[in-house]
């Protein structure tokens, strides 16, 4: 089972080839969101482990330094930064190959200071947020840490503080929460995060996503911000991953072929 795999078109970070520093057979997190491509939760975590060795993974990025891709971006199965070691494993790559290292994470772990100084290693972090108080933090991202919405908002904000690369914050909009996102916005503002990413589940899952026209008026709340960019409407790459096997794992709804380039849904 391969650590590193893609790339994938993200319409965030372009030609984005994965590193999985969790890599488990199954979805390893600590949330269990109502609207994630890989299902439910079966490994439900809150402490942080070893999962990978960076002996691993530094023989699998030595092969990778010949893949065209745009940047190295930690996802996979789960959340990251359980993984005990994804700050030497940011490091490493940032060493081997000659693109920018991104992290997505889902923000539980960041009011954890040794979550933060590891991250502050990366060159771009996109935070996830897709609820303004507690009561929608329960039912839409299922937290299976005993986390809280202000301890969450209180972790990003002290790594704002720290962190001299891009910082990000993606929102993720659904019938549940879209008549919140006025209040997501003020959030937004008040992190002062680089770029806004606002989604809607595309990839299949329960939840439906959202129309444009609907993620459009939910743009118009966001107005005030900088640099917001929307699923329905950021250019999606083309690309050829290495190896179909192991990156339709992380991304179901991709074909498998191994001689054409493949459009997928967006990342």
């Amino acid at each position: 089972m391969s650590i590193v795999y893609g790339p994938v078109p993200s319409w965030r970070l372009g030609r984005s080839l994965g590193i999985d520093v969790v890599s488990t057979a199954f979805k390893t997190c600590s949330f269990d969101c109502v609207y994630c491509q890989l299902g439910r939760t079966i490994n439900k975590r809150e402490k942080r482990s070893y999962f990978v060795s960076l002996e691993r993974l530094k023989q699998e990025l030595e092969f990778m330094k010949a893949v065209p891709a745009d940047c190295a971006t930690f996802s996979g199965m789960g959340e990251p930064t359980l993984a005990s070691n994804i700050g030497k494993a940011i490091q490493m790559t940032k060493s081997l190959l000659n693109i920018p290292v991104a992290v997505l994470t889902n923000s539980s772990l960041l009011p954890d200071q040794a979550v933060r100084q590891e991250l502050a290693n990366a060159d771009i972090v996109v935070v996830k947020l897709d609820a303004p108080d507690d009561y929608l933090l329960r039912e839409i991202n299922r937290p299976v840490l005993n986390c809280s919405f202000d301890n969450i908002l209180d972790g990003i904000k002290s790594f704002r503080s720290m962190f001299r690369g891009k910082l990000a914050i993606q929102m993720m909009f659904i019938e549940t929460n879209k008549n919140r996102a006025a209040e997501l916005a003020e959030i937004a503002e008040q992190l002062s995060t680089d770029e806004v990413q606002l989604n809607t589940p595309l990839r299949p899952c329960p939840v439906r996503p959202l129309r444009p026209e609907e993620m459009l008026l939910i743009q118009r709340m966001f107005t005030k911000l900088g640099h917001v960019v929307t699923v329905y409407s950021a250019p999606k790459p083309v690309v050829v991953p290495f190896d179909n096997l192991q990156t339709v794992r992380r991304r179901p709804e991709i074909p498998l072929s191994s001689n054409k380039q493949i459009k997928m849904l967006p990342y």
